[in-house]
């Protein structure tokens, strides 16, 4: 695996070896060893997730605040989308920056996005099958969001705006400037 580091502190984007020949092709997705060697710590991921979406559907911003905090292992089965990390780390040097990358099921790439970052995707494809790890449980009362459109934050979607579909949760999130502090 091929860890490449981004402009956001502990923020990776993951390469895998792929081996292919006449039948397919082979990789190894996850490696625990390798995995903390390329990132310079060890996770513990406790917690598979998985979601279907169809074009234009935009998950996010998300994450968990204090002790329910959570780190994730993200990449797409099928399909395409944007993936986009949000650093929200009040101390960060980066903190309201972020990252996007394409994530597809073509090019096999994964994204690493630590505790302290807000996350979302937008799917590019007809369809799009995103699965992730995550290294804390899910808790409800540890919710926090961050309005996809934030003006200080500035992500290009590069999609229209009137084809986006998002959740009526995700449409009244709050500005950074408002959210939940992460800690």
């Amino acid at each position: 695996m091929n860890f490449i580091t981004t402009k956001l502190q502990d923020c990776f984007i993951i390469e895998p070896k792929i081996i292919s020949d006449e039948r397919g092709y082979f990789m190894e997705s996850f490696n625990e060893n390798a995995f903390a060697n390329g990132i310079g710590q060890k996770v513990h991921f406790v917690q598979d997730n998985q979601s279907f979406s169809t074009k234009g559907v935009l998950r996010g911003l998300h994450y968990q605040c204090g002790e329910y905090a959570q780190a994730k292992l993200v990449r797409v089965l099928q399909g395409e989308v944007l993936d986009v990390a949000v650093d929200i780390r009040p101390e960060s040097e980066t903190y309201g920056q972020h990252v996007s990358i394409l994530l597809s099921a073509e090019n096999k790439k994964q994204f690493f996005v630590p505790r302290g970052f807000a996350h979302g995707f937008l799917v590019l494809s007809d369809t799009a099958t995103f699965f992730y790890k995550c290294d804390n449980f899910y808790n409800k009362e540890s919710e926090g969001g961050l309005m996809y459109n934030d003006k200080k934050v500035n992500i290009d979607w590069n999609f229209p705006i009137d084809e986006l579909i998002i959740s009526e949760k995700d449409q009244v999130l709050p500005t950074l400037e408002n959210a939940k502090k992460v800690w």
